[in-house]
């Protein structure tokens, strides 16, 4: 078990070092574990979830994409209701011990804001962007994450997420 972890933690009981122990090059993404990105990817899902976020999805896109491993795709129904999921995101992240984001891009249109951590990219899209886009279509032949289901079964609330 990593020091100072508690044992209900699964992934430091199975002696994951922690983001804050592994070093990256300076200038490059941080180095991250794909349990612990996969933890916040999930977070980040049920977080847009909770903010009603619609048909969102979590695309494995590791071995077919060299810049991250992980696509966490939502929309909302209006331009307000995107900046509420990017804000919950955002906000669910940092509370799962996530990274801040690198950079975040369509913000201020709110038409299509992708939100990159490194390790994963949220993209949160109006109705009309994510129906032109697709991007569930284009990286179909990507295993789907079931993001939803915990470890009872139920589908998890953002809080239950920080513990899948």
């Amino acid at each position: 078990m990593t020091p100072g972890a508690s044992p209900a933690d699964p992934v430091a009981s199975a002696g994951i070092a922690s983001p804050a122990d592994v070093a990256a090059p300076p200038g490059s993404p941080p180095l991250v574990d794909g349990a612990y990105a996969r933890r916040w990817a999930v977070a980040a899902a049920a977080a847009a979830d909770e903010r009603k976020g619609v048909d969102t999805m979590v695309i494995d896109v590791g071995d077919v994409l060299v810049v991250t491993d992980l696509f966490v795709i939502t929309h909302g129904n209006n331009a307000r209701q995107v900046r509420s999921i990017t804000e919950g995101v955002e906000q669910m992240v940092k509370e799962a011990g996530g990274p801040s984001p690198l950079r975040i891009e369509g913000a201020d249109d709110r038409q299509w804001v992708l939100i990159d951590y490194g390790p994963f990219v949220v993209h949160v899209f109006d109705a009309e962007r994510r129906s032109l886009y697709q991007l569930e279509r284009l990286w179909g032949d990507c295993k789907v994450l079931d993001w939803q289901t915990a470890a009872d079964g139920a589908m998890p609330t953002a809080e239950a997420a920080l513990d899948a």
